[in-house]
């Protein structure tokens, strides 16, 4: 059995009611969005625990093959369309399962369990929420894409056809194409996933009108 992911955590409270796993971006660490926490204004809300895990080290193809954390192997950055490496997608796919698992070990349900992800982290998210066997809570995907379409339609499940997905991106990215986050967007609407879509005008990062958004959609998700 493989090794639990290094994480770091956070919580809003003693006894949390809900988790939020959320993954980092390609060559950054669990660190990366400890600070937006406490940006979320999430203050009398349900306790959270905030998990975010640290990928493992890996060489990326499109970096010169240089060793960084990394979800999975990113082949080419083409702009319009990514080569990205399936078995690495899939291995990072049950590595946050484990985490799911755990919390629910800890007494929160998957149906209070939200995945989130900034860019390639994104991209994992989007893959383990859409084909995850028991419900989840919600999807937040950030500046990102979902990386192979054709594995999430042959593994999605009909526990999450439901599932509620805040996604948004910035209209001046040049790291991961706007183009790709509406693919992504319209991938899902096409298949009948209520997603709420965002834009705003920054590159690849996020901006605090995106925080406050996710903050007053985690609420909303919450008191639902």
């Amino acid at each position: 059995m493989e090794a639990m992911l290094p994480v770091i955590e956070m919580k809003t409270s003693g006894t949390p009611r809900y988790s939020v796993i959320w993954m980092h971006g390609l060559g950054a660490d669990g660190s990366d969005f400890e600070p937006v926490v406490p940006e979320l204004d999430l203050q009398g809300c349900h306790g959270i625990r905030f998990i975010f895990p640290n990928a493992p080290h890996i060489p990326v193809t499109c970096n010169g093959g240089y060793v960084m954390s990394a979800w999975y192997d990113i082949i080419s950055l083409d702009s319009a369309s990514r080569r990205v490496d399936e078995a690495g997608i899939i291995r990072s796919r049950q590595a946050i399962r484990r985490l799911i698992e755990k919390e629910n070990q800890r007494g929160i349900p998957c149906s209070r369990i939200f995945l989130a992800g900034f860019s390639q982290g994104g991209a994992i998210a989007y893959t383990t929420a859409l084909t995850h066997p028991d419900s989840l809570a919600g999807i937040i995907a950030l500046s990102t894409y979902i990386p192979e379409p054709k594995l999430v339609e042959a593994e999605a499940t009909a526990a999450n056809k439901a599932i509620p997905v805040f996604a948004a991106h910035g209209s001046e990215d040049d790291v991961v194409s706007p183009e790709l986050g509406m693919r992504a967007r319209d991938f899902l609407m096409h298949h009948g996933y209520p997603v709420v879509w965002h834009e705003y005008a920054m590159p690849h990062s996020v901006c605090f009108e995106e925080i406050q958004e996710i903050g007053r959609w985690l609420k909303e998700k919450m008191s639902a």
